[in-house]
């Protein structure tokens, strides 16, 4: 978990207006998970939609990869203080995905992501649709590696990176805004960088 007397660098000016309070810029692409990295096989890999415990629709990674493709470069920020700038990722928007699955008005207005090694985490349908969020397969050009939450990850870069879930397999829509794995041990349940949102007492 974060810890809040972690420190970094000093912003410099030029970067400094990017950077949320309290974060630090960083050159690399730190690997921070819960537990060992899943190895998700492409042929076994399968992506649901669920309105509860009811499927609504799947994808194979073959049938993923062709749905429309979506392009976003921009910064993102780890509730552990450091923030990278200008990523490029690309993979499938989150409304694309829902049109491909004829969802045209969302059962609720909650969802959790899940993903292969159990971790899941809550994401408000407003962070998701809009163009968003995606579910990101490559980033900086090449596909996903698996320490980076590869094949594929939820990436909603408004919102602190651990609701950006890696080793991604489904969204279950859910009828009230249900905790995740870290919101249930301490993180808050939303996760705004510009306000600090990092753990539950956090306004």
């Amino acid at each position: 978990m974060a810890n809040r007397g972690f420190t970094g660098r000093r912003p410099g000016a030029a970067t400094a207006s990017r950077l949320p309070p309290g974060q630090y810029l960083t050159e690399d692409f730190p690997v921070l998970a819960k537990g060992p990295t899943p190895r998700v096989e492409l042929s076994q890999w399968r992506f649901t939609l669920y309105d509860g415990p009811r499927p609504l629709a799947a994808w194979s990674w073959d049938e993923f990869n062709q749905l429309p493709r979506t392009r976003w470069q921009g910064d993102i920020h780890c509730v552990t203080k450091w923030s990278k700038f200008d990523t490029q990722w690309q993979g499938v928007a989150i409304d694309d995905l829902f049109a491909a699955a004829g969802l045209a008005a969302p059962p609720t207005p909650w969802l959790l992501a899940l993903s292969s090694d159990d971790y899941d985490t809550n994401v408000p349908l407003a962070d998701l649709a809009g163009g968003r969020a995606m579910v990101a397969t490559h980033f900086d050009g090449q596909p996903l590696h698996p320490e980076h939450g590869g094949p594929a990850r939820l990436l909603v870069p408004h919102l602190y990176f651990w609701k950006s879930a890696k080793w991604l397999r489904g969204l279950r829509f859910t009828q009230r805004d249900e905790a995740g794995f870290w919101e249930l041990r301490g993180y808050h349940m939303y996760g705004d960088p510009w306000k600090q949102q990092r753990f539950s007492d956090d306004p």
